[in-house]
């Protein structure tokens, strides 16, 4: 059973609480924000933001813990749910059956006594003036911690129960990956590692080490592979890591950190970061790069941009920044065409689940195809933008070939001018598998997120 705390990065960035502000039961709060991923599509980043300031700063953790865990079993839940009542619980009822399902993830993956992990969700029940509930959630709670094993065994077989994601997923990625499905299922359920990138234009990642231990002797940590800038260590409050202020760091997955060294930057180049926010490759494009001649970095989320203007700052990094969508070029370009392009397209980002779980929640099936369609129409909007010889490199977090080698070569097919250039991953250590064109990353276990990369020239 793991700890009932956060195993995220944490910011001291929680909205500061004013008295006006009446401080709620945590399981309440954890029920509106699930409630308003669960019903109402918001991102749990999105509910988790309006219900913060209502909960107290020491249960911050639990309250980000439960959400999380919810969220990331809760296709799981569903059918424990419906082996347990004779109907479902309506709609309109939603943060009730958000609590039901706490009530579940506290008692498989937390410390919390049994008896407690059930109390405090029908507490909340009562809390909620929801007098009908309290009765059904104590009863069904204490009747699956009675009879968990048998109940769940007739599960077994379903790879929905198995790996907590909706069936049209767990289709896709086993007809895509049938050697690999069950690992980037599984991988998905994970918690992520925190890692990150060394500022290379501040510090060296071997003297970042000597600082680290001197500041945190305690500290765990290991050094990437795949990148020479990655530091992985057991998750905490990254501002109080040495050199934060300073900017010698930045929190980024091993994965995303790839982007820089395919983009084969060198001085005097003009370089475009499209759909940049929050900042984390613009910013080691500059690191990677520190004398090329320009960084755009474009964006069609402002409020996203203010953080890519906090990261260049904190970083000590400037660019120019452009507040567009990607593919109306001619509401943002100025005609001067780009040497290097990292488009880090729009997708599913079905390769950072394990992140962002609400996203087996959110994700359609319909929603792919929709996904594919906006990537060629960005590519297409973009290559005339790319100088002759120039390089184009293509990325997304998502783990589905429609989005990746199959949105790529369409495009090729329609593209004369346009070559794909094989990645050969350095003699550090080959990262991915290779694919007709590009290469596929999966999520793996205290290492890096699911991406794909594909790199594209313009002929000369």
């Amino acid at each position: 059973m793991s700890n009932a705390h956060t195993r995220h990065p944490t910011y001291k960035n929680h909205p500061v609480k004013h008295a006006a502000i009446k401080i709620i039961d945590t399981r309440i709060g954890a029920a509106k924000a699930l409630t308003a991923v669960m019903r109402d599509g918001k991102s749990l980043t999105q509910a988790l933001s309006h219900v913060s300031p209502e909960v107290s700063e020491r249960d911050q953790g639990l309250l980000q813990e439960l959400c999380f865990g919810v969220a990331r079993y809760a296709y799981a839940y569903e059918l424990v749910a419906k082996k347990l009542m004779s109907k479902p619980i309506k709609a309109k009822e939603t943060e009730i059956k958000a609590l039901l399902f706490m009530g579940f993830y506290q008692l498989e993956h937390t410390r919390i006594p049994d008896h407690a992990a059930i109390n405090s969700v029908v507490e909340a029940t009562k809390k909620l003036k929801k007098s009908w509930a309290t009765g059904l959630l104590n009863g069904v709670l204490r009747r699956f911690m009675r009879e968990r094993e048998t109940l769940t065994v007739p599960l077994a077989s379903n790879p929905v129960f198995t790996y907590a994601h909706p069936q049209w997923l767990c289709d896709r990625v086993r007809k895509a990956w049938p050697n690999h499905w069950k690992a980037v299922l599984a991988g998905n359920n994970q918690h992520p590692p925190l890692t990150l990138r060394i500022n290379q234009k501040k510090i060296s990642r071997n003297d970042y080490v000597k600082a680290l231990e001197t500041a945190r002797p305690e500290a765990q940590y290991r050094l990437n592979t795949f990148s020479a800038q990655a530091l992985t260590l057991e998750a905490c409050d990254v501002t109080q890591l040495p050199g934060y202020q300073e900017g010698w760091f930045a929190v980024q997955d091993e994965a995303a950190q790839l982007s820089a060294e395919l983009l084969q930057l060198a001085p005097g180049q003009r370089v475009l970061d499209a759909c940049c926010a929050p900042g984390g490759k613009s910013c080691h494009i500059l690191e990677q790069a520190p004398q090329i001649k320009e960084l755009v970095a474009l964006d069609v989320d402002g409020l996203r941009m203010g953080r890519v203007a906090q990261n260049l700052e904190r970083l000590g990094h400037s660019a120019t920044l452009k507040i567009a969508d990607a593919s109306d070029t001619q509401a943002w370009w100025d005609g001067q065409p780009f040497d290097r392009i990292l488009l880090d397209a729009p997708c599913s980002a079905t390769g950072v689940i394990r992140r962002h779980p609400d996203i087996k929640l959110l994700r359609r099936p319909d929603d792919i195809g929709k996904l594919a369609e906006l990537q060629q129409q960005i590519l297409e909007a973009l290559w005339p933008t790319l100088s002759k010889g120039g390089l184009l490199v293509y990325a997304t977090c998502s783990v589905l070939p429609q989005e990746n080698e199959d949105s790529i070569q369409a495009f090729l097919a329609k593209h004369t001018d346009a070559q794909h250039i094989m990645i050969e991953p350095d003699s550090r250590e080959p990262w991915g598998i290779e694919r007709p064109v590009g290469r596929q990353l999966f999520p793996q276990e205290n290492g890096h997120d699911g991406f794909y990369y594909c790199v594209l020239q313009k002929h000369a």
